[in-house]
């Protein structure tokens, strides 16, 4: 890279949280740059919601957020930015239509998915004289020498406030590689152990493929105990394993216990019934049990059930007590046999990072080397499904950039 005159604020990364930043650093009047290692920043959001671009949720309930820091700290950062703020500030300075799905609780672009979003936050980032620099990898900071910012092939960047913006591990392909995780621990954070979060789960028996689109509601349980969680939506089995809302928005429980070397049980209540409600529908003493569960769950299913069970054949009237039993076990507490999570390939976000109580809540600036500020994904929070890790880039991005910008 050619030698470039400095600025007040860099940003390193082009993700959502990045450019928020960017743009709120230059609206409060700071010569402003973003760095991108990719040829167009932004990359990331064309693949959001198959690229529908889900960009916020219709309400926001800070305690469906997962971070190992403080949960009071998260609440206080996530609300400093209220939604109908957040939603006016997309519609009016970035220029956004948005419409929204009541049904499911969220946002979305009128038109043109996550390519509109990014297109536009372009333009609002050009018409604010921000300069964008990409195809530029930045590979380290020192904050304390002048070129703090060094990049892969050039002398390094002169700024007097960086900001990192640059992603978790999630989706390598748009350039996401844990460099701000390597970064923040090089200058002395404390990072919490990333895992990949809104992953489907890849099954450990090969019969379950033929399962593959069969899809309806649950309740999941995952862990034991006082460790259990439990959560209710649409389960989805693939050709490889299970997704839908309900696996993605709990997987991270399995995948954070992993990387621990904990594996957790993961169990399924078919239609979300409990066994009261089962034992009503093998009440009459007639008729076959594969007829009762017919009635009730997709076909292919209920066969793969009663395989399992070796219960293929049985009346209602024949079952044996020990064998009702196990019924109701495959039907409210399936053990659902699971051998890995498809991991950041295709995880849409990553959990773990920066932990919070090491940045300052009110501006993102860490509490470890002070020129620097922290926003999005690389910090220790992640939101489930439905445009809760759009708000978190957005907010952080928003504190990050204003919070660089009012430094002397």
């Amino acid at each position: 890279m050619e030698k470039r005159k400095g600025c007040d604020v860099l940003v390193v990364g082009g993700g959502p949280a990045g450019l928020m930043a960017a743009l709120h650093a230059a609206k409060a009047g700071a010569e402003t740059c973003l760095v991108d290692s990719r040829p167009v920043p932004g990359e990331k959001i064309l693949l959001s919601g198959g690229g529908r671009c889900n960009i916020l949720p219709l309400t926001v309930d800070p305690s469906a957020y997962d971070t190992s820091s403080s949960p009071h700290t998260l609440r206080k950062i996530l609300l400093s930015w209220p939604l109908d703020e957040v939603r006016g500030f997309l519609e009016n300075a970035v220029g956004l239509r948005l419409i929204e799905q009541k049904r499911t609780g969220k946002v979305y672009p009128a038109s043109g998915g996550g390519e509109e979003v990014r297109d536009r936050f372009l333009a609002a980032l050009r018409r604010s004289k921000v300069r964008i620099l990409t195809r530029t990898r930045v590979t380290d900071i020192r904050p304390f020498e002048r070129r703090r910012v060094v990049v892969e092939t050039g002398p390094g960047i002169v700024a007097d406030q960086v900001v990192i913006a640059s992603g978790g591990l999630s989706y390598p392909r748009t350039g996401s590689n844990g460099f701000g995780f390597r970064i923040a621990e090089a200058l002395g954070h404390r990072i919490v152990p990333p895992y990949p979060a809104l992953v489907p789960l890849l099954s450990g028996r090969f019969e379950h493929t033929a399962l593959a689109g069969i899809s309806l509601p649950v309740r999941l349980e995952i862990g034991d105990g006082r460790e259990k969680k439990s959560g209710t939506g649409d389960f989805l089995f693939t050709h490889r394993g299970y997704s839908g809302p309900v696996v993605l928005n709990m997987s991270h429980q399995v995948t954070r216990a992993l990387v621990s070397g904990k594996r957790l049980a993961v169990r399924v209540a078919w239609l979300d019934r409990v066994e009261s409600d089962w034992e009503h529908e093998l009440a009459p003493s007639r008729g076959t049990v594969r007829g009762v569960l017919k009635s009730a769950l997709p076909d292919r299913l209920g066969d793969r059930l009663l395989e399992e069970l070796g219960l293929w054949e049985s009346t209602v009237a024949s079952l044996r007590r020990e064998d009702r039993a196990r019924l109701l076990r495959s039907l409210v507490a399936y053990e659902l046999p699971w051998a890995d999570s498809a991991g950041y390939r295709e995880a849409e976000a990553t959990g773990g990072g920066v932990t919070l109580a090491e940045v300052d809540s009110k501006t993102m600036q860490s509490r470890v080397v002070p020129c620097v500020y922290f926003c999005g994904e690389v910090l220790d929070a992640v939101g489930p499904i439905g445009g809760y890790n759009f708000l978190w880039a957005f907010v952080t991005g928003r504190l990050a950039g204003e919070g660089a910008a009012r430094v002397p």
